[in-house]
């Protein structure tokens, strides 16, 4: 099945879960193999096979356990910098962390008002 924009969130669920079993089935692996290897319980590994709601960390774990991390990269891709911001941004990257400046340009240091007291 193709995900597509219309369907519903138990359908993507569903299809999701399905295709990670396939996967598990393709690696001979069992659920209670894969759970072990993923740190999670087999109920947990069914309930995602199934397409029931669970944790995120969870389908990253058994991502994980099944070497498929990489498909996460193809989930939300990293959105590429314009050449014009990059432009911009050059020679703009901080460094190091600065200090507050005073008028005459140098370093600013805090001096207290008075002699310190407990509970101010």
């Amino acid at each position: 099945m193709k995900l597509t924009p219309g369907l519903t969130d138990e359908a993507l669920l569903r299809e999701l879960g399905a295709r990670l079993e396939r996967r598990r089935i393709d690696a001979n692996l069992t659920q209670a193999q894969l759970a072990l290897e993923a740190g999670i319980s087999k109920r947990t590994l069914e309930r995602i096979e199934t397409g029931d709601s669970t944790d995120f960390v969870m389908l990253i774990r058994v991502l994980r356990a099944l070497k498929l991390i990489e498909g996460l990269e193809n989930l939300i891709p990293d959105l590429p910098q314009s050449p014009i911001t990059l432009l911009k941004l050059r020679g703009r990257e901080r460094k190091r962390a600065g200090h507050p400046r005073t008028r005459s340009g140098r370093a600013a240091t805090h001096k207290p008002a008075g002699p310190w007291k407990w509970g101010e």
